[in-house]
């Protein structure tokens, strides 16, 4: 196969798998993440190859549904090698993919290659702005948890093991992660999306206090 085929078909496949998925990391997700990818990684010139296969398989392993204690990428490996992807682009996807998710506000990224940070970003700006107050609420409904808990205060976490085991209600995401993740963008095409989106994020934590307390 050609590489548009590969895609074609990872396309297909990712659609399979993420279709029935009410967490805020369903199909519709990962399709935006692969275009602002595309859309970052033309203005970055980094391997588009690389980029939209990371990107596309960047769930599949995602610790927070696989019940693992890593992001391991054995069923992106293993799909990337029925499409007889060369074992150096493999290497590179599957590096991508060990090293996108937050892990908490102290921790370390360990991403390090252009591919990984254009994907990172993409993912990250689906995680802030109007889309990404949208996907707070539905993962914290998919998890159960309280929209909002004034006698909880949001926590810095500065280990892996915590920010996995927090139950925090889900204003206090944004203070735990969405909040952060302008200042963690990695490339300056990303940096000015965040700025926007993570002032709407503002505007919508003023209003959520106003109501909460019958102001306006």
């Amino acid at each position: 196969m050609n590489q548009q085929d590969i895609l074609q078909k990872t396309v297909e496949y990712i659609k399979q798998e993420f279709s029935d998925d009410s967490s805020g990391h369903d199909w519709w997700h990962i399709y935006r993440v692969w275009k602002s990818a595309v859309s970052i990684c033309e203005q970055e010139k980094a391997d588009l190859f690389i980029v939209q296969l990371a990107a596309l398989l960047h769930d599949l392993d995602d610790w927070k549904f696989n019940n693992t204690e890593d992001e391991t990428p054995l069923r992106a490996r293993a799909w990337l090698g029925s499409c007889n992807v060369d074992a150096a682009t493999a290497d590179k996807v599957c590096e991508i993919i060990m090293h996108i998710s937050y892990k908490g506000a102290q921790v370390e990224n360990k991403m390090n290659s252009l591919e990984g940070f254009i994907v990172q970003d993409a993912d990250r700006l689906d995680a802030i702005g109007a889309i990404g107050i949208g996907r707070a609420f539905a993962y914290g409904g998919y998890k159960n948890r309280m929209m909002y808990d004034p006698e909880s205060a949001p926590k810095m976490h500065e280990t892996f093991e915590q920010y996995k085991n927090s139950k925090s209600a889900t204003i206090n995401h944004f203070y735990e992660k969405l909040l952060l993740l302008k200042d963690m963008m990695n490339t300056a095409t990303a940096k000015k999306i965040a700025k926007q989106r993570h002032e709407v994020m503002l505007r919508f934590l003023d209003q959520f206090m106003n109501e909460w307390e019958g102001k306006s």
